[in-house]
């Protein structure tokens, strides 16, 4: 997958539903474009702790590097911070009756998962990631 800048610059990644549909699993899609949750501890990428980075499963934008990522133990990749300042969007989320920060792809749009501030020092921040939302490019 191409390393794909994260800068003002990058253009944004608008498809129709037909496109997303048949680009992306029924997982990918339910989470990236419906804002969907997979099942807490059943993600591949909750385990992975190889060096690399982690990218937008719908666009190849770089979200994550695995410096960042932490063991959080709360069933979903985590991370401290993304991997450039511009890489992810936040946005209120008053779903479910709860106040969170929903994190979204910068590039595409894709629900990612949620930040919380509950994360190790430095930043405190628990960026909690589904893996569908994701795919994983080894250092080489």
């Amino acid at each position: 997958m191409s390393n794909i800048p994260n800068t003002e610059a990058a253009e944004k990644i608008m498809r129709s539903d037909a496109e997303w549909r048949a680009m992306l699993t029924p997982e990918q899609y339910s989470i990236l474009r419906e804002k969907g949750t997979e099942r807490a501890f059943t993600g591949p990428l909750e385990y992975n702790f190889e060096t690399g980075d982690y990218h937008c499963a719908g666009c190849g934008a770089l979200l994550f590097n695995s410096g960042a990522k932490f063991d959080s133990g709360c069933g979903w990749p985590a991370f401290m911070i993304p991997a450039d300042s511009k890489a992810v969007e936040e946005h209120e989320d008053l779903s479910y009756g709860m106040r969170r920060v929903e994190v979204t792809c910068a590039r595409c749009g894709g629900h990612l998962g949620h930040v919380f501030p509950d994360g190790p020092r430095p930043t405190g921040l628990r960026y909690c990631i589904n893996s569908a939302s994701l795919t994983f490019e080894k250092a080489k």
